[in-house]
């Protein structure tokens, strides 16, 4: 070694001592953190295992069936659909198929062929002048700003491929959803992003030349989300760009509050007026609302406000509350709103018990990715089918967890120009119809393992759950299951009567309801 790097590697080191002598002083005398003050310098590692511990879990040490929100077999099934590859696995289920709540599909001993073609459902009630057929199964509400331009726009390649629909989401209707004409239903929340005036109201006008769009197939009003039910939204100002300024009507630079409730109705009456209001605006398309179930009294009380004004949504998406989203409350996450199987068997037996079943389609969604998920809320009361996470992993999701925080490694959900670089569009894109066409020929699949030929053939009966460790019931045997108009003719149980008779079409929180919201 010669005298010159000898001196470089001494002073090297004499620097890198000094550095470390003083930052152990620093964390000896600092007081914010008690692991580096009581162990200085090596207390650093706990920060940097604690940075890669989601990496190491998820790809080292997670087992298949171990993951959330999604576990690994269920992410592999949707990355290889999106592939056009079959999902299959060898050598039988990892899953504990004798664990309460697990639930089955009941298939026969006398199969029939699968369907040759995907079939759709109508969205459209005798008001409805431009009725909609949509897929059984769809891209669910996801905004741009929450998603990045490059996942929306592959998200509408994919749909426009493959012929369905995608939601836009709350954010807004963008020029990136439109870009590859795919069928859309625009969304919009409290906020009226994209239809409001100055003060944040409801704007008619700018509404009815936003729904003039030829690719927006149907409108949908968001009450609530099923993973932050009940919360409005706020988008810093220093994240309004101009692009999202633009797709909301709001200002650049400007904080983008979305209210908790709505201001154009506050009653279950004013709600079904203003679907009547948007059906004329939009000279007929259909109009859908989508809420996450708190309480059978509202969801009773908006089918008296259907039945007093003659007026009904031509469907209701049902939003489970493991329903996902960029960024929520971790206890709003956890702790606030219905699943999605009591909330899809409210809203059916509502509408049944009402009488309003015709008139009104239903949705699902909330953690829907597989053909046996669709089969399985078609079974329980809805129509069709949703979703959102699903299709982000088809674009090239990780479930790196990172939404909120414009990190997203896969490009998916940022703003970050260089990060959604990742995502080529025409390539995910492929993907996502890919991914379609597996759940959809996966449903179908499993339909005809049935012995049906319709999906509409499906009822509570074919869905089995564990209620022990012995035992499983049909769903047709665990709930009650109305008869059309069994609450005007008083044909329910007593304690559905009492929520009836609770019920207001003129409040969405009667005060004699207050204390029976059960």
């Amino acid at each position: 070694m010669s005298d010159k790097t000898s001196k470089i590697l001494k002073a090297a080191s004499a620097t890198a001592g000094i550095g470390l002598t003083g930052l152990a002083t620093y964390d000896a005398f600092q007081k914010k953190h008690s692991i580096r003050r009581n162990f200085p310098v090596i207390g650093w590692a706990r920060f940097g295992f604690e940075f890669i511990r989601p990496e190491l879990r998820q790809y080292f040490f997670e087992s298949n069936r171990d993951g959330r929100p999604f576990n690994r077999d269920t992410r592999t099934m949707i990355y290889e659909y999106a592939k056009g590859l079959s999902g299959e696995k060898a050598f039988g289920t990892e899953q504990d198929i004798s664990e309460v709540g697990y639930d089955i599909v009941r298939h026969t001993m006398a199969p029939v062929p699968m369907m040759a073609e995907e079939p759709f459902q109508r969205l459209g009630g005798p008001d409805c002048t431009q009725p909609y057929d949509i897929s059984l199964f769809n891209i669910s509400s996801m905004s741009f700003g929450a998603l990045s331009a490059n996942a929306v726009m592959a998200m509408n390649k994919g749909a426009a491929m493959g012929g369905f629909a995608q939601e836009t989401g709350e954010g807004g209707l963008t020029k990136y959803h439109l870009k590859h004409g795919a069928d859309l239903i625009w969304e919009f929340g409290s906020g009226y992003f994209g239809c409001r005036d100055d003060e944040g109201k409801f704007d008619p006008e700018l509404f009815a030349k936003k729904a003039a769009t030829p690719e927006v197939k149907g409108i949908m009003v968001k009450i609530s989300q099923g993973a932050k039910p009940g919360l409005g939204g706020h988008l810093p100002g220093e994240k309004v760009t101009e692009e999202i300024a633009e797709a909301r009507h709001v200002p650049v630079g400007q904080d983008c509050i979305s209210p908790a409730a709505h201001s154009a109705f506050t009653t279950p009456v004013e709600l079904m007026q203003f679907v009547g209001q948007l059906r004329e605006l939009s000279n007929g398309k259909p109009i859908g609302i989508k809420f996450c179930v708190g309480s059978e009294i509202e969801v009773l009380s908006l089918c008296k406000a259907m039945i007093e004004t003659g007026i009904c949504p031509d469907w209701i998406t049902v939003d489970g509350a493991e329903g996902g989203t960029g960024a929520a409350p971790l206890e709003f996450e956890d702790s606030v709103g219905v699943p999605l199987t009591n909330g899809l068997i409210i809203v059916q037996n509502a509408l049944v018990g009402a009488g309003l079943r015709d008139r009104v389609s239903i949705g699902a969604g909330g953690k829907i990715t597989g053909g046996a998920d669709v089969v399985r809320r078609i079974a329980l009361g809805a129509d069709f089918t949703n979703s959102a996470r699903g299709m982000m992993m088809a674009t090239g999701c990780v479930q790196a967890q990172k939404c909120h925080t414009n990190e997203c490694p896969s490009g998916v959900a940022t703003q970050n120009a260089w990060l959604q670089r990742g995502i080529d569009i025409d390539d995910k894109g492929a993907r996502v119809r890919n991914y379609h066409v597996g759940v959809m020929n996966s449903a179908m699949r499993i339909l005809a393992s049935m012995g049906l030929d319709s999906f509409k053939d499906l009822g509570p009966e074919h869905v089995f759950h564990r209620v022990d460790s012995t035992h499983s019931l049909s769903y047709a045997k665990l709930y009650d299951w109305f008869e059309p108009g069994a609450f005007l003719t008083g044909d329910v149980p007593e304690e559905w009567q009492e929520r009836w008779e609770r019920a207001d079409a003129h409040s969405f929180t009667p005060e004699h309801a207050k204390h029976q919201r059960a």
